[in-house]
């Protein structure tokens, strides 16, 4: 009961004197994180074992449930990098299904470590620890897009069995769809700061890969079909949840629940810093739980608060987590105007953006301190 009494003076604390001049500098914020997060969605999804479309999904219902119940006004959540390592492994293992049944198990998780205050948690676990744990998840994202990189196909269950492949079963990569990779990567890197503050570069790069398949017509492989519907074919349905394999999946979705938590709190914190605002970590483990609940009902894949995407939110003057729900609003508009344009986008091109995701992921400063 005081969780939710102190949920309302927040909202109200929050937007209190709430005007035009605010609420255009939320409506600036959300179209500038919806550029950022659209291209991350579609690649977080396809590698993540899901789809496309699981990613552009878990943005849009994620962005609007848990920006809703956030216990601050900046967090900004979807899918991540770092929770693709743990499902690509699950998918492999139970497929589309036991990716959404363990979420929805990973919700519940989350709900009860809020109930029970274990938001504090996080300041007891070393920061080497976390800056080893990221580049690690970070290792793992590129050796998984090597395979859309080079247009191969690699053979084992883990990313380096799949690495050390490449070696033993014979390595012969398409020229077109490594060419359309390191074009990403190169665009990426060379695009200009201050360009990046209106379009970002990930984006850019896409949209000039777009542009320039559209006259050369590769035979490249494409994202495919994106269904113009929130609810997509493959979702949990009440009547077909199976709760016999709650306890092969409970070490699935414990990881799950604790790469949330974990991510969720670092980000409330560090953004916190940037906003002057303090976050409440025990609502936010809560509102990250309920969103981990309903999303599978649609069909996307377990999601968290988002640094990156939360440090561009605050960076573009958010005001209030109505930035949030916006971002997810224009997520939802571009999947019914923007279908056709992103099923034809080179699954190496978001390779690309991946790989480079990946090397940004690393804290540089930190790794030469230790």
């Amino acid at each position: 009961m005081n969780l939710f009494k102190d949920y309302v003076t927040d909202i109200r604390n929050e937007f209190k004197g709430y005007n035009g001049k605010r609420f255009s500098k939320d409506l600036m914020a959300g179209i500038t994180v919806a550029a950022v997060a659209l291209p991350l969605a579609l690649a977080f999804g396809v590698s993540s074992g899901a789809t496309a479309a699981a990613g552009l999904v878990t943005a849009i219902i994620g962005g609007i449930v848990i920006s809703v119940l956030s216990g601050a006004s900046f967090q900004i959540s979807g899918p991540t990098g770092a929770m693709t390592a743990i499902l690509v492994t699950l998918a492999a293992k139970y497929g589309m299904q036991g990716i959404l049944i363990a979420c929805f198990f990973a919700g519940i998780m989350l709900i009860a470590a809020g109930v029970l205050k274990l938001g504090r948690i996080i300041y007891y676990i070393p920061s080497s620890v976390i800056t080893g744990f990221t580049s690690g998840i970070a290792v793992i994202i590129a050796l998984g897009q090597l395979d859309n990189f080079f247009g191969v196909t690699s053979k084992g269950n883990l990313a380096i069995t799949k690495f050390i492949s490449y070696f033993t079963e014979g390595f012969h990569p398409d020229i077109p769809t490594m060419c359309i990779g390191l074009a990403v990567i190169v665009i990426m890197i060379i695009w200009p700061k201050k360009l990046n503050e209106k379009i970002p570069s990930s984006l850019a790069a896409l949209i000039i890969i777009l542009i320039v398949n559209q006259f050369l017509k590769l035979d490249v492989a494409m994202v495919g079909d994106i269904p113009k519907t929130l609810f997509l074919d493959e979702r949990l349905s009440i009547s077909g949840f199976d709760f016999s394999k709650f306890w092969d999946l409970f070490v699935p979705a414990l990881s799950i629940a604790a790469l949330g938590m974990i991510e969720s709190l670092l980000c409330g914190a560090s953004a916190g810093k940037m906003k002057k605002e303090e976050l409440n970590a025990d609502r936010e483990l809560i509102a990250q739980g309920i969103g981990n609940i309903v999303i599978p009902f649609f069909g996307g894949v377990p999601a968290t608060a988002a640094i990156a995407r939360t440090s561009v939110a605050i960076k573009a003057g958010c005001e209030t987590r109505l930035t949030g729900i916006i971002h997810a609003a224009i997520l939802l508009l571009s999947m019914f105007v923007l279908a056709p344009v992103m099923s034809v986008i080179p699954l190496s091109a978001l390779a690309g953006v991946l790989i480079i995701t990946a090397w940004r992921m690393n804290d540089w400063a930190h790794i030469r301190f230790i």
